[in-house]
């Protein structure tokens, strides 16, 4: 039994929610996001609220139950307020700059990186070190941010590179000068 997917999910006044064939349609002031429903879960709206059951108690039926909730509160949350991801870029001459819709990253290579925005992603920069993503659909900001960051991810020594705001990296020890021994 799924501890998520017993849960019901309230629906604010702002936001419709459509059941329909094999989708689920969340519509807010953010835009609309569309759901598959997955396997052996059942999505019943009514009153406001919206329960889901599943067919079969099988293995898969209870992963899904939980995970078909969770996506759709996710929606639900998009449409209403959106997400946001921000990074942070640390190293000397590092910076962002958005050109259109395309971002680009002065971040230690001979050349700057070109990142092409996708359509349903805003991003916006401030003070040339902090980067925001943000958009209603939560996989797709946090996919976007993390692509970001693999174009130099934070290195164990100086801290230098991309990084999310609430990030901590260890840092390490760099070589030591060794005493001479006589």
């Amino acid at each position: 039994m799924s501890k998520i997917g017993k849960k019901p999910i309230k629906i604010p006044s702002e936001v419709t929610v459509k059941i329909g064939a094999g989708i689920i349609e969340v519509h807010g002031k953010g835009g609309v996001l569309k759901v598959p429903i997955l396997s052996f879960v059942n999505p019943n709206l009514k009153d406001g609220v919206l329960t889901f059951n599943i067919e079969k108690d099988v293995k898969q039926a209870n992963a899904n139950w939980g995970t078909m909730r969770a996506l759709v509160q996710n929606a639900i949350v998009g449409v209403q307020e959106g997400f946001l991801k921000e990074l942070l870029i640390q190293g000397v001459g590092y910076r962002a700059v958005l050109e259109g819709n395309t971002l680009l990253l002065n971040v230690g290579f001979s050349h700057p990186i070109k990142f092409k925005i996708p359509e349903d992603i805003k991003i916006s920069v401030d003070k040339n070190t902090i980067i925001k993503v943000s958009g209603i659909n939560k996989n797709q900001v946090g996919q976007v941010a993390a692509n970001i960051r693999t174009i130099k991810k934070p290195e164990p020594y100086k801290g230098k590179g991309i990084r999310y705001k609430d990030e901590i990296v260890v840092k390490k020890a760099g070589k030591k000068a060794v005493g001479t021994e006589s």
